[in-house]
């Protein structure tokens, strides 16, 4: 009777997060019209499980946010969320406050995701586009996973938006960790943009006195 009630509970519990918070998970902070909207990088995994697009609005414009996207991962800048949890897994994340001019340099075809002298696995995220100050798109390796940035100017501000487009494998395991992940990938998520944001309107005050000066 135990067994039955547990299970009876955790599915009542799942179909009220479906209904209730995983459409808010996914979108947190767009707009309809940015989550309908067809981004860089949608071309480069047709067909996915799921797809997240979450967006932060950054006081700052494209130029003091892009430096922070280009230096991002392991043994470099880091991913601007929760160090520990990252390093549960063993990523050795240690997130920059300041723009390294040695971690600005991103060509199509790096990995970013992996430490400098390790070898890219399997699921290695791999730049396929790289528009300076308007889009940074990442795929793995095993084509299960497209993570875009797209930063578009509103005002004198930035909508920095971030798209993941992925694939379970169709193994009722693959779609069980996708379920799982969900909300885990939105905690995540909501502290690395907040954690751009943070930085990158700090990188515009701190640029404003230079940029007055030469005027």
């Amino acid at each position: 009777m135990g067994k039955k009630l547990a299970i009876g509970l955790a599915a009542v519990a799942a179909l009220a997060y479906r209904k209730r918070l995983r459409d808010w998970h996914l979108h947190w902070g767009a707009t309809p019209e940015e989550v309908e909207a067809p981004l860089a990088g949608d071309e480069l995994l047709a067909d996915p499980d799921v797809v997240a697009t979450r967006v932060v609005s950054i006081d700052a414009p494209p130029s003091a946010v892009w430096p922070w996207l280009v230096q991002m991962g392991p043994g470099r800048g880091g991913a601007y969320t929760y160090d520990w949890i990252e390093n549960l897994f063993g990523l050795g994340m240690r997130s920059a406050d300041t723009v390294h001019p040695e971690w600005q340099h991103l060509e199509v075809g790096d990995t970013p995701s992996v430490a400098p002298g390790k070898n890219p696995g399997p699921n290695a995220m791999r730049v396929r586009i790289l528009e300076p100050e308007s889009a940074l798109v990442t795929v793995s390796d095993d084509g299960t996973w497209a993570w875009a940035f797209v930063l578009e100017p509103d005002g004198a501000g930035t909508r920095l938006i971030s798209r993941n487009r992925i694939k379970s494998g169709g193994s009722l395991g693959g779609r069980l960790a996708l379920a799982l992940m969900t909300p885990g990938s939105w905690v995540m998520e909501r502290k690395m943009l907040n954690g751009i944001k943070q930085r990158s309107e700090g990188l515009a005050r701190d640029s404003a006195p230079a940029l007055a000066r030469q005027t």
